[in-house]
């Protein structure tokens, strides 16, 4: 009788054990069905998904993110219409717009943003250009200016420093280059005249003599959101939890970040250890000790929360239509969906 009690004791005690084994395994799969594909590109400020990932913000909320980069930010935006990527750190171009028109895409948060104090774009002047003269945004009238595409952000930085120095966009001779490291290339050898810049880049090669900043966007045009967070209409729609997971992880990320990176004097520790962390995606092929100092250099403002400036997407769009980049019917409310974060 105790035997026979025993035995079936320990046959029951194994099938509770077999049902716990099956049941992580189906929560195994479960996470698995959470894995995230994040487009982005090797900046410094888009580095609060870096840390987020890093310091285990995503896992925390569920999620297994890998990222996948790009050579300019239009292409991030068609990734997400595509499915082929499930978010996207993107600027309000002409291309994301019409992709949100048509009912694929909308901004879900904001990421970059200029803000009085603190380094953003920089306007640069060939080394050539600037000792004819171009010292001063007002110069950039009757210049060149280096782009990625007609509607990118870079597009509209130049409008904007246009009409506030008191000139038009059609004064100044677009050369649409696709690439980054085009507009790099460009400028160092004197092909164009300017191009804006992110600071991680801008300095550099301000510091090493190929080209001089003549100007902050941030002291002519401070409200402006430069970058959002974008996905897909359908998961907006069918998957709400999961964007609403993938916000607060990334808004840890922007949290830690502009903490340490904003003011770098409060506590060098903390910055060498994010810092380090940043190199792991930004400047790869540079020995630590070199990137460093770009790094550190290009650390940026990122919304709060990642909350974003509607004001300033609308101005976006209603630019984009004036241009004829995108059709007229198009409303703010296809382009950013507002109630997942604050806006401002």
């Amino acid at each position: 009788m105790t035997m026979h009690y025993r035995l079936h004791s320990r046959r029951a005690l194994l099938g509770a054990a077999a049902a716990l084994i099956a049941a992580a395994g189906s929560a195994q799969m479960a996470f698995a069905a959470d894995k995230l594909v994040v487009g982005a590109l090797r900046f410094t400020s888009h580095s609060a998904g870096f840390v987020a990932l890093e310091k285990g913000y995503f896992k925390q909320e569920g999620l297994d993110v890998e990222f996948r980069f790009f050579q300019a930010a239009a292409p991030t935006a068609v990734a997400v219409a595509a499915g082929d990527a499930d978010f996207a750190i993107a600027g309000i171009t002409g291309g994301f717009i019409n992709l949100a028109g048509k009912g694929a895409i909308r901004a879900v948060g904001g990421v970059l943003h200029e803000s009085t104090g603190v380094d953003g774009m920089a306007l640069l002047a060939s080394k050539k250009a600037y000792e004819a003269g171009l010292t001063k945004p007002a110069h950039l009238k009757g210049k060149s200016l280096a782009l990625t595409q007609f509607g990118s952000t870079f597009h509209y930085m130049g409008a904007v420093t246009a009409e506030k120095f008191g000139f038009s966009i059609k004064d100044i001779r677009l050369r649409p280059l696709q690439k980054v490291g085009a507009m790099i290339g460009a400028l160092k050898s004197g092909q164009v005249d300017a191009m804006f810049m992110v600071p991680h880049i801008a300095k550099p090669l301000a510091r090493g003599g190929a080209a001089k900043i003549v100007g902050w966007l941030r002291d002519w045009h401070p409200d402006y959101q430069i970058t959002a967070l974008i996905t897909s209409t359908r998961n907006i729609e069918k998957r709400r939890g999961l964007v609403e997971k993938f916000l607060r992880a990334y808004a840890r990320g922007i949290a830690d970040f502009n903490r340490v990176m904003l003011d770098q004097k409060k506590d060098p520790a903390a910055v060498e250890a994010m810092v380090k962390t940043i190199h792991k995606y930004v400047y790869t092929s540079r020995p630590y000790a070199k990137a460093a100092r770009s790094i550190k250099a290009g650390a940026m403002y990122l919304n709060p929360g990642a909350s974003i400036d509607v004001a300033s997407v609308k101005r976006q769009l209603k630019w984009n239509q004036s241009q004829g980049f995108v059709k007229k019917d198009i409303t703010l409310e296809q382009v950013v969906d507002t109630s997942f974060v604050k806006t401002n």
